[in-house]
């Protein structure tokens, strides 16, 4: 029997392929369509915000290099087209770079630009409608946030998730555009997985490998899908098989995470949206110092001391990052963050470009502490509790919390915010105009109404 014929022994991988393949725009509520449509256009703004960006430009040469000179597929950046594969990389990278595109708390995941750029890339290369675009979406939001699941925190330790069930996430999202079959999805799913990577080492020396790992992730799993709809056949339990994804790269993988809720729990509108521009570990612990700061009317000056409370997956990811030598790194740094929200109330773009190596922010950065806390560990990652005990220059100590950072799904972004935010980051990058950048996103709020995925963009030739 042909193997994209063969009915295949139920496992967690064929369940969730199977909904990944048969998902219908029906069946997806509407308030998670509509924020499905609120996560794209979040989502565009930061792919903008990658304009200028030295390893973005980089690997988007390389794309172009390798790559057709024209095709159906939009590199936003710089206004080229090209292949979808070659597209879909270069739009993931650039989406990654400015630390302000969408995490999901509980996989510690970064669905937008691992399901977008290749969505994308691929809607325009078939001429899909935008419903066909927004329900592949989902289908990528849906697994790749299971999948991250299920890995579980020790998997985050070493490995960077939106790196590894990224692959399983884009695969998703294309073969779902691509009409695959649940079989096919399956075997789809077993060739993103093998190739999933992505190691944290790369912030101990400042490297660009994090644009890499979404690069790779979005290019992997569309290459898996095109390879599953002509008969290449890949692992049928890449996940929780003996020498699986699971097997190798995890110790607490739990395999009810895959399935359970499928069609009734819809993690895509579990996501949130990022207001600062850094790691999202540092959020909890910035907001709760600007409520302390705002109730107290405290100044940079005021702070003596700052000791954050927080789980260990932020030491994990933000210890080794001590004396940041550049942008991206100090997106990774506790005391650089918190020193510019303390300065600036907010720690945008702008102000990690101008200001991460002053002196004021330098001073403060010293001053702050990680101290690992039992209630938020224990909430993490479901729930990414900020709490901060501030020491003031005058004797007083101070607590903060926060329950809920700015921008999750119980204090989310309105679409106004989401709009300003997206013209903030191009203007930011000068990726586009004013004109172009507002034209094109009140284009994207319509997507749903699109016959066909055509350039968002005009052309600079």
């Amino acid at each position: 029997m042909n193997a994209f014929t063969s009915s295949t022994t139920t496992s967690a991988t064929a369940t969730l392929a199977a909904f990944a393949a048969n998902l219908k725009t029906a069946d997806i509520p509407d308030h998670v369509l509509r924020k499905t449509e609120d996560l794209w256009v979040d989502w565009f703004g930061s792919a903008i915000a990658g304009h200028g960006s030295r390893p973005v430009e980089t690997l988007t040469k390389f794309a172009l290099s390798m790559g057709p000179a024209s095709g159906p597929s939009e590199v936003l950046t710089n206004r080229s087209t090209t292949s979808p594969y070659w597209a879909a990389m270069a739009n993931a990278a650039a989406s990654h770079v400015a630390e302000q595109d969408d995490v999901h708390n509980g996989s510690v995941f970064h669905p937008a630009t691992v399901v977008f750029s290749p969505v994308l890339a691929v809607a325009q290369a078939l001429g899909a409608s935008g419903a066909q675009l927004i329900t592949a979406a989902v289908a990528g939001y849906e697994v790749g946030i299971r999948v991250g699941e299920f890995l579980g925190r020790s998997h985050y330790r070493v490995f960077h998730t939106t790196g590894t069930a990224g692959t399983l996430a884009a695969a998703a999202a294309v073969g779902h555009l691509l009409g695959l079959n649940a079989t096919q999805m399956q075997h789809a799913f077993g060739s993103a997985g093998t190739q999933s990577a992505g190691l944290w080492e790369f912030l101990r020396t400042a490297a660009d490998s994090k644009q890499l790992h979404t690069a790779h992730a979005a290019g992997a799993g569309l290459m898996a899908a095109y390879l599953a709809k002509d008969n290449f056949t890949g692992a049928a339990q890449i996940l929780e098989g003996p020498q699986g994804m699971a097997a190798g790269m995890s110790s607490d993988a739990d395999v009810r995470k895959l399935t359970e809720g499928l069609g009734t729990r819809w993690a895509t509108a579990e996501t949130s949206f990022k207001y600062h521009a850094s790691c999202r570990h540092t959020h909890p612990a910035a907001d709760a110092l600007l409520k302390v700061m705002q109730d107290h009317q405290l100044k940079i000056a005021d702070l003596d001391r700052v000791v954050t409370h927080v789980h260990q997956g932020a030491i994990d990811v933000l210890g080794p990052v001590t004396n940041p030598s550049t942008v991206h790194q100090s997106k990774f740094s506790m005391g650089t963050v918190l020193a510019l929200v303390a300065r600036f109330e907010h720690a945008g773009l702008s102000e990690f470009d101008q200001h991460f190596k002053d002196d004021i922010t330098q001073a403060l950065r010293d001053k702050v502490e990680m101290q690992l806390d039992p209630e938020v560990d224990t909430a993490y990652p479901q729930r990414w509790i900020g709490k901060v005990t501030v020491h003031t220059t005058d004797g007083r100590v101070l607590q903060g919390r926060v329950d809920e950072p700015k921008g999750d799904p119980g204090n989310t972004l309105s679409r106004d915010e989401i709009t300003a935010k997206a013209l903030r980051l191009a203007a930011h990058s000068s990726g586009a105009t004013p004109e172009e950048m507002t034209a094109a996103v009140a284009q994207l709020w319509q997507v749903m109404q699109w016959p066909h995925v055509q350039r968002v963009l005009p052309s600079r030739v």
